[in-house]
């Protein structure tokens, strides 16, 4: 997927980051995944994730935020936390 729109994609999703949010996949699409960043730790001078909630979540601008979420998920690093957000992606806009 080459996307000029784009400049940071995963797994042929767009990921998008502000401030302690990174939103994964794209708003015209059904579902999106929300990463939050919940608590850091430091190793040596670099900020890593040591919480981090995933949420699978609806697009539709008419339903309440707490409505839109379909999944979620704690998980201890921002790597097993991606690697649940491109599976959990994936699968529900196949459908499944």
């Amino acid at each position: 997927m080459a996307n000029e729109t784009f400049p940071l994609v995963y797994k042929d999703h767009p990921l998008r980051r502000k401030d302690n949010l990174i939103y994964y996949g794209s708003m015209a699409d059904k579902y999106i995944i929300m990463i939050q960043v919940m608590n850091t730790r430091k190793v040596k001078d670099l900020d890593v994730a040591s919480k981090v909630l995933v949420q699978l979540q609806l697009t539709d601008p008419d339903l309440k935020s707490r409505d839109r979420v379909v999944k979620k998920s704690e998980k201890d690093s921002l790597y097993a936390a991606m690697d649940v957000a491109a599976v959990w992606l994936d699968r529900a806009l196949a459908g499944k």
